[in-house]
């Protein structure tokens, strides 16, 4: 087979795919942002309700995607105004407090979809898969016009960089994530901007 005949079978390789640092600069949202993309849900899709308090819950109470998509109302305590949260990836377990907003849009959710033992439910009645919980958030941010795309994850980073500026200390923000390693909590407090602003005097 000669050279030219070669060049002609040969397979071309798919693009390759950029990498988080080539899309954007950061791994995590504002608690600005987050407002923008929830008002931006309550604006997309037929299940605006359900999208809203997704988002909404994923970043108060640092979900994971599987923990999202998992939670039952069995662990919600409308009344007492309580979260039950089994962390996974061997993270500890914990109760967490439920405060207005996300009360008022668990109510709704419970109001809208009456039948189902998930909080975050498919048209067909079972949970929302995680690749659907990707295609939410994702579009979300395209609609609140964020100038990256962005994840299921930077939500539950944003909890954690939100509750480091304020000043939260490390081993409760380890706890309320459910890390097992410090370390992994570190990074929140490691990066706040509050620990530089008495640097200069002017």
């Amino acid at each position: 087979m000669t050279a030219t005949s070669q060049a002609s079978f040969s397979v071309k390789r798919p693009p390759k795919k950029p990498t988080n640092a080539e899309r954007r600069s950061r791994e995590y949202l504002t608690a600005h942002e987050v407002d923008h993309v929830m008002a931006a849900a309550r604006k997309a899709g037929r299940h605006s309700c359900r999208d809203v308090a997704l988002i909404l819950l994923m970043y108060r109470h640092g979900l994971r995607v599987a923990e999202a998509v998992s939670l039952r109302w069995d662990a919600v305590n409308l009344q007492a105004g309580l979260l039950h949260i089994h962390r996974i990836k061997k993270g500890q377990p914990a109760v967490h407090p439920l405060r207005g907003p996300e009360l008022r849009a668990l109510r709704q959710l419970r109001r809208q979809y009456p039948d189902t033992p998930y909080l975050f439910v498919s048209e067909r009645g079972g949970p929302l898969t995680a690749r659907a919980v990707r295609h939410i958030v994702l579009r979300a941010g395209k609609v609140a016009g964020l100038p990256f795309p962005i994840h299921p994850h930077m939500l539950r980073h944003a909890c954690g960089f939100y509750l480091a500026n304020k000043g939260i200390d490390t081993r409760a923000i380890q706890q309320y994530l459910g890390h097992c390693n410090i370390q992994h909590t570190v990074r929140y407090t490691a990066l706040t901007p509050h620990r530089f602003t008495q640097f200069w005097e002017d």
